[in-house]
């Protein structure tokens, strides 16, 4: 009989993981790669719930010296001293931040903390000085180098991209902290960080020039999530509990996985990645679902896209420089970067200095325009599935009244929130549906006469759709017909179907259409 297999859905702290003889997918080869580039200040990017906390925490058991944690694992046979460092750990993933006085209040938690562990009387209440104080006294205790770990150093911030008061104080309050990387140098031996983005005026960046980004290089694309070898060698007992519960065989097992959880990239080289969060919940309950998409409501990107006025199909098949995908700010929120950051795309490829990104799974693409699309129409959002379903048996089956008549009646009220104008609205629901429901889909599709809207692809048919504001289905008809849109596609086998929209501006909704076969 197998033993059985504790899955840590959730777990961040490596030594209750540990304890437990939970399943823990070995990342401490990453400690000597980190040792041996000899750099003090570390910097990692990954989106949430990726793993980040639980390397912090496995890092400051680590330096703490907690080896019989370590048993069995590659760190254990490194060539280490083991000696015991100070570790300064602060989390910042612990609050929502949307009071003012929300990062004051966790800062002076951890400082009246660690003052308390070295017998410190703060001189001031500035948050800086006292960190300086507790920086230098942790040294002079112990005579070893401090060790300075940040969880999710920067969330304050991106919980308050849309609040520039609270976004610029939170700044200037973790600046003044962060600073004392820099002028306390002599103290310190390692710092590691993790967040979402590098935000360029905070110190940390700005004031040092020696931190070593390690998001991007390809050495470390696997710090955080499962790669194919690691599923192979940790999850077989969980994937052969899974094919019998379902009656598969562990490769189709394997086979579904890959198409919902698989498929990041953090590198030009990087080899496909899971997300460990969700792969863990697949484990642990036996049943296919959207954990991650399901574990956090993606309303930051729904207000940036809200705020940029953003065309969908330009951030579903992005073109972009490395620079482009690292930073972010108030000022500057740019709406790839932040789909990258936070997981809702990932690198697909790379050439001559340029990533092409993309949705990196189906987990990703079901929950994340499931959730936007309501945002553009009206579909309540638990009701998604069954609208995708009535949409795809109408055009496999070349029903297009019946599909124009459903479209028709889920634009009865364009959402007023969105502030852009009604044809880009269309458009996006239209392309989100569209990708929703599984077949291939362009807007502007260019033509050598001119571009088509909208242009669907399913087995037995193709879908030429123009669409008109405030004009007629008649007139978007007559273009079709008038450049030919649909000769390059007459040689096909599939039959071609050619649509007039009108969306009318006044009334927010399609009001006409006309179909040609």
């Amino acid at each position: 009989m197998e033993k059985k297999v504790i899955y840590p859905v959730g777990e961040q702290s490596f030594e209750s993981l540990r304890k437990r003889d939970c399943l823990y997918v070995d990342k401490t080869q990453f400690l000597e790669r980190l040792l041996d580039r000899g750099s003090k200040y570390y910097f990692l990017a990954r989106p949430r719930r990726f793993g980040k906390s639980l390397f912090l925490s496995m890092m400051k058991a680590f330096f703490e010296r907690e080896r019989e944690l370590f048993k069995g694992l590659y760190a254990d046979n490194m060539d280490w001293d083991w000696e015991r460092h100070p570790v300064l750990y602060l989390d910042l993933n612990i609050g929502s931040y949307s009071e003012p006085t929300a990062l004051s209040s966790v800062l002076e938690a951890k400082m009246v903390d660690w003052e308390s562990a070295y017998g410190i009387t703060p001189r001031s209440k500035d948050f800086s000085v006292r960190f300086s104080d507790i920086i230098k006294a942790a040294y002079e205790k112990t005579g070893k180098g401090v060790i300075i770990l940040v969880d999710e150093y920067d969330k304050p911030l991106v919980n308050n991209l849309h609040d520039e008061e609270k976004f610029i104080s939170f700044r200037n309050q973790l600046t003044a902290v962060y600073a004392n990387f820099k002028s306390s140098a002599e103290y310190i031996r390692l710092v590691f960080l993790t967040g979402v983005s590098r935000f360029a005026h905070l110190s940390v960046f700005s004031g040092l020039n020696n931190i070593t980004d390690i998001s991007f290089l390809d050495e470390f694309s696997d710090i955080c999530g499962i790669t194919e070898g690691e599923l192979a060698s940790n999850f077989q007992t969980g994937m052969k509990e899974i094919a019998r519960k379902y009656g598969n065989t562990p490769e189709q097992v394997h086979a579904d996985l890959k198409q919902r959880y698989d498929g990041y990239h953090f590198s030009k080289a990087s080899e496909d990645i899971y997300n460990p969060y969700s792969l863990l919940n697949v484990m642990e309950s036996k049943e296919f679902n959207n954990y991650w998409i399901k574990s956090g409501v993606p309303t930051l990107l729904e207000q940036q896209i809200r705020r940029f006025d953003v065309d969908l199909e330009e951030l579903f098949e992005a073109e972009c420089s490395r620079d482009m995908l690292t930073g972010l700010d108030f000022d500057s929120p740019e709406p790839i970067a932040l789909l990258y950051q936070t997981g809702y795309l990932t690198i697909k490829s790379y050439s001559s200095g340029i990533f092409t990104l993309g949705l990196p799974n189906e987990e990703v693409k079901q929950g994340f325009l499931g959730y936007l699309l309501p945002k553009y129409a009206t579909v309540k959002r638990g009701d998604t599935s069954f609208y995708v379903e009535k949409f795809a048996k109408d055009l496999r089956n070349g029903d297009i009244d019946s599909f124009m008549k459903r479209l028709q009646s889920m634009f009865s009220s364009v959402s007023y929130q969105m502030e852009m104008d009604s044809e880009k609205n269309l458009h996006n629901a239209m392309l989100m549906l569209s990708i929703l429901l599984g077949m291939k889909v362009r807007t502007e599709y260019e033509t050598s006469a001119g571009r088509i809207d909208l242009f669907l692809v399913t087995e037995s048919y193709y879908y030429i759709i123009e669409l008109k504001i405030d004009k007629s289905a008649r007139a978007a008809l007559e273009q079709i017909n008038a450049k030919d849109y649909a000769l390059p596609f007459a040689v096909d086998e599939r039959r071609i179907i050619k649509v007039g929209v009108n969306f009318s501006t006044k009334t927010r909704t399609i009001d006409g259409w006309e179909v040609e076969y």
